[in-house]
């Protein structure tokens, strides 16, 4: 399952060492480590996660030092222990160390996003229903956290406001209402399937009179959701949102939605504990 094709990871590894370079480089490594000197060093995670990341993690070393030899012990998607080995790495001391810094941050991120949903696609296990992200990602980095949903165990919902037709409550609103949304946006005939907000069942039979292929259930407690799912009677596919967290999502699960949708595993996810641990004899 590889990155979104439209997102450049060597443009994104070069703006980020040069967001933590600066102009003049690595100062301290300059002055204490010798030009020539050759580390090894081990990424290990210190806390169960599952791995999001690896690949792109490894470009930012490659990219200050093409002959760093590195060997992945572990995969994207990847559950392990604390304590794991996730990579090893023997190359020039200065260029490891520049590279530190960018390589954590980034794979401590998405880890973090891909252990999150991880846990929250674990807690609808056998329901039926699947894991959706949605589009509150970090500006310019929706491409890697999507990837890392994916690692997680979610389905993607849109990439970008060109790759699927969704109608929210604003857009309803100035429509003149559900019926007047979706029929205008049939009319549009852009060949993507229309997916309407609802945060009623009194707008269900509208919707799906006025040709809605979708229903995205808004903040809806289960009770009602089941009663959705009811009326819907399994004529179009239903999405619950609104008021997920891992505490809730097992009852929304069960109400026989066929999809959940929770901002939180990208927009709230903590970064995980990883280090880079160095050998305490340098290879000169």
């Amino acid at each position: 399952m590889p990155i979104d094709p439209q997102f450049d990871v060597q443009d994104f590894v070069r703006r980020v060492l040069a967001e933590d370079l600066g102009s003049g480089g690595d100062v301290t490594s300059k002055a204490t480590i010798a030009e020539k000197a050759r580390f090894t060093a081990e990424m290990n995670c210190r806390q169960p996660i599952v791995v999001g990341g690896l690949d792109i993690a490894a470009a930012f070393f490659r990219a200050l030092d093409p002959d760093v030899r590195i060997d992945e012990l572990v995969a994207d998607g990847d559950a392990i222990d604390a304590g794991t080995v996730i990579m090893r790495l023997e190359g020039n001391a200065r260029a490891m160390l520049s590279a530190e810094r960018s390589a954590l941050n980034t794979l401590q991120h998405l880890s973090g996003i891909a252990t999150l949903t991880r846990q929250y696609v674990d807690r609808i296990a056998g329901t039926g229903a699947t894991l959706l992200d949605t589009r509150k990602t970090i500006p310019g980095l929706r491409s890697l956290e999507k990837y890392a949903a994916r690692m997680g165990g979610a389905e993607n919902h849109r990439m970008r406001l060109d790759d699927g037709l969704l109608i929210k409550d604003n857009h309803v609103a100035v429509a003149g209402g559900v019926a007047e949304a979706v029929r205008a946006a049939k009319a549009a005939n852009t060949g993507l399937p229309v997916q309407v907000e609802v945060d009623r069942v009194e707008q269900i039979e509208p919707a799906l009179g006025a040709g809605a292929d979708r229903l995205l259930l808004d903040n809806m407690p289960p009770p009602v959701l089941r009663e959705a799912v009811a009326v819907v009677g399994g004529r179009v596919p239903l999405e619950a949102s609104g008021g997920v967290n891992l505490d809730t999502i097992r009852a929304i699960a069960e109400t026989g939605v066929n999809y959940i949708s929770v901002g939180r595993i990208t927009q709230s996810a903590p970064a995980v504990d990883i280090g880079l641990d160095y050998s305490l004899h340098p290879i000169v």
